[in-house]
């Protein structure tokens, strides 16, 4: 009996750090998991490429640059589209070619300049907000205007952090939605949101699919890319994997 508690404490030990090991600036994707984009122009062109909504007015191909990364060695994304000058969210935003329901999520990101705006976008729908300074509803690390920022974590501006996400879509039956959309978010290895629900789609119809259908509470059963928010902002991005999942149960803790 004794050895078999043994084990079984080693493997869940095992399990812990397995986790523990995912998190995190630099974490490593896991078996299953699609490399979306890994600060390369040739992934970049060929996962992604622009949301062509309302206030859509860029041109392809993708005007995000490749840099140096300012920190670590090799490249990676900058958020400063051109055509979002100004704070024109809408206008230049990216989104993966590939669509997804439920999902576990890593976005590794660095503000370049305080006051720094961009955001990550699940199923180009829900914003997870990336807003150097600002840690109310609408700040750094809040599921927008639903769960309010979690900023403690944040390494600040010039330096890398990173989102680990697991997202359950919103269920629906005969057409109407039955369960609202759920996630579990950790912030730089720590978990800032737990099973939270989103109501509704923020931002109008510029912002992403369903925002403008019946101002942003008329969700469809459609899947959606990942989205990333150009806001006429430097905000660089890299180390950017997914996994898909099919979480049965209303749950998204990990």
């Amino acid at each position: 009996m004794h050895r078999v508690l043994t084990v079984l404490a080693v493997l869940l030990l095992f399990s812990a750090n397995s986790v523990v090991a995912q998190l995190g600036v630099g974490a490593e994707s896991p078996d299953g998991a699609v490399v979306l984009f890994d600060g390369t122009s040739e992934m970049l062109h060929e996962n992604w490429t622009y949301w062509e909504g309302p206030r859509f007015k860029a041109e392809m191909p993708i005007k995000w640059q490749i840099i140096d990364d300012p920190v670590d060695d090799g490249t990676v994304v900058s958020s400063k589209d051109p055509s979002a000058a100004g704070g024109l969210y809408g206008a230049a935003d990216i989104v993966t070619k590939q669509k997804f329901r439920d999902f576990r999520l890593h976005v590794e990101f660095n503000v370049a300049e305080k006051g720094g705006n961009s955001g990550v976008y699940l199923q180009n729908r829900y914003e997870i907000q990336v807003l150097d300074g600002d840690s109310t509803l609408h700040g750094m690390a809040a599921v927008i205007n639903e769960a309010a920022s979690a900023y403690h974590p944040y390494n600040g501006t010039a330096e890398w952090n990173a989102f680990d996400i697991t997202f359950r879509a919103a269920r629906f039956s005969g057409g109407e939605r039955t369960e609202k959309a759920l996630v579990t978010a950790y912030f730089n290895g720590v978990k800032v949101h737990e099973n939270q629900e989103i109501m509704k789609v923020w931002g109008g119809p510029n912002s992403g699919i369903d925002g403008g259908n019946d101002n942003g509470m008329g969700i469809t059963d459609t899947p959606g890319g990942l989205k990333l928010q150009a806001e006429g902002h430097d905000v660089r991005y890299r180390n950017i994997w997914i996994k898909e999942l099919n979480l049965k149960e209303a749950d998204t803790n990990f």
